[in-house]
């Protein structure tokens, strides 16, 4: 399904979006679990820096 959604991003206006996947811990078990997201090149950055 990832290589579906990356492709469509490929086409026309998608250039300016990525889908970025950031590893988020669990305060409460200890656990890791991943975070997924489309958005504009212009707020990966931001992305990455929150902790939430």
């Amino acid at each position: 399904m990832a290589k579906k959604v990356v492709a469509s991003l490929q086409k026309g206006a998608g250039k300016e979006y990525s889908k970025v996947i950031k590893m988020v811990k669990s305060p409460k078990t200890g656990a890791y679990s991943f975070k997924e997201s489309i958005i504009h090149n212009d707020l990966v950055k931001d992305f990455f820096a929150n902790k939430k």
